[in-house]
């Protein structure tokens, strides 16, 4: 290996090397994690693991084929790892899409270790290469089509310079954009000026790892995308509903969530709040967080708490554990850390003073 190819190697392994720690680190050392760092760090090691494989390849043709393998399958969760991080960012990480990621990535493990079963790479090189590849490349095209649909409106807002683009969503294009050229450098011959495509992706996704960790250090806004305790006032500080307009949903937010008792129900969800009063979940978030300045389960809290010290007042002889399950929390030790945060003192004890001034 001359000293040319030396370097091409060293700054190759450094953006993977680098990378993987930072997947690491998001998947599993963070302390405060939300969905977007989690798939992140997600997209990150399987970015990770399709670019060792090809470098390490250009540079040792030798290498076994369980190894391009398992290259092959870190390319097939590429693009839904982008997919369901942008996803994530928009706030529409509910149950029913973390269940159909789950199966996705489910899906791409077994089909491409089922497949190195039944036709190892070192014996059928032409099936992975053509076919396979072909399906995952097809596959990733999806994905990036999907994900740049839900970028549009940062997109517009960047070219027509009506809205100023904020540091989280530029970061977000930084990432989408990033997913676009890597893949374009193994495939097209415009970067056939590194020896080859191979070492071209490699050496494009250190110099845009290292792009977006520096969009990512220079503006610690950007911390608040992959907490798991965003600031809701923040967060929304830019999009602010009309005041007259936020009145009057609050007020008939209150009457259709007492009318029906909707905060009884254990499993209600944003969305499903939403729909009651016709707005989308995203304004319904900005309403109860810039407007209110409470988080959706910081406010149906509220009225499970309220309608519990009623309870606990008229019904002494209730089981405060079943007051809890009553009002709409799904276990007791919710229910007593609410309780503890709202009224700033545990159910029990708010019984005993409920006791000692009015005694049975």
């Amino acid at each position: 290996m001359n000293l040319g190819q030396q370097i091409l190697f060293f700054f190759s392994a450094l953006g993977a090397f680098n990378g993987f720690i930072i997947s690491i680190y998001l998947l599993f050392f963070k302390k405060s994690r939300s969905a977007a760092s989690v798939l992140l760090g997600l997209l990150l090691l399987t970015l990770c693991l399709k670019i060792s494989k090809s470098f390490i390849f250009y540079f040792y043709p030798a290498l076994p084929g369980f190894y391009i393998e398992i290259g092959i399958l870190g390319s097939s969760l590429v693009g839904p790892s982008l997919f369901y991080f942008i996803r994530s960012t928009f706030g529409q990480e509910v149950k029913k899409t973390t269940i159909i990621r789950n199966w996705t990535y489910l899906f791409w493990v077994l089909a491409i270790v089922i497949a190195g079963l039944i036709a190892p790479y070192d014996n059928h090189p032409d099936l992975w290469n053509n076919y396979i590849g072909t399906i995952i490349s097809a596959q990733l095209v999806i994905y990036i089509l999907l994900s740049g649909w839900m970028l549009r409106t940062i997109a517009f807002k960047l070219f027509t310079s009506r809205e100023k683009v904020s540091s989280n969503e530029m970061l977000l294009l930084s990432v989408f954009i990033g997913n676009i050229v890597i893949p374009a450098a193994f495939k097209l011959s415009v970067f056939d000026f590194f020896n080859g495509p191979c070492i071209s992706g490699a050496l494009f996704f250190s110099l845009i790892l290292y792009l977006n960790i520096f969009l990512f250090v220079s503006n610690r806004k950007t911390i608040h995308l992959f907490s798991g305790n965003q600031d809701p006032v923040r967060r929304y500080a830019n999009k602010k509903i009309v005041e007259q307009q936020a009145q009057a949903l609050t007020e008939k937010l209150q009457q259709i969530i007492l009318e029906q008792q909707l905060y009884r129900n254990p499993d209600l969800k944003l969305n499903d709040l939403a729909k009651k009063i016709n707005i989308s979940g995203h304004q319904l978030s900005q309403l109860l967080n810039d407007n209110l300045g409470k988080s959706f389960a910081a406010y149906i809290n509220e009225y499970r708490i309220n309608e519990a010290c009623e309870l606990i007042t008229n019904n002494k002889m209730i089981k405060l554990e079943a007051i809890g399950y009553e009002v709409g929390f799904n276990s007791k030790s919710t229910f007593y850390t609410a309780f503890k945060k709202h009224k700033h003192t545990t159910p029990t004890l708010y019984k005993e003073r409920l006791s000692a001034v009015s005694p049975i």
